[in-house]
């Protein structure tokens, strides 16, 4: 009975807007922290071989790829 309920529900302004901004902000905050890994990894990783620099910056480049996506969702939700 509830899923019933629940699936005939309609969405209204308030909750799209949370969604959009619960999908923004925690796809930055997951970024950031990615990116802080990644970047801390690639300057290590530089002191060593700095003739790979291009792959350093492809792998914090991923991480920063994923706030990205959070600011298209919530484009999409809204």
């Amino acid at each position: 009975m509830l899923i019933v309920a629940l699936a005939s529900a309609q969405a209204t302004g308030g909750e799209r807007y949370i969604g959009a901004g619960l999908a923004v902000g925690l796809a930055g905050l997951g970024a950031g922290i990615g990116v802080g890994i990644a970047g801390a990894a690639a300057i290590s990783a530089l002191i060593e071989k700095p003739q790979e620099r291009v792959w350093y910056l492809i792998f914090v480049a991923l991480a920063e790829a994923i706030a990205i996506y959070g600011l298209l969702i919530s484009l999409l939700l809204v």
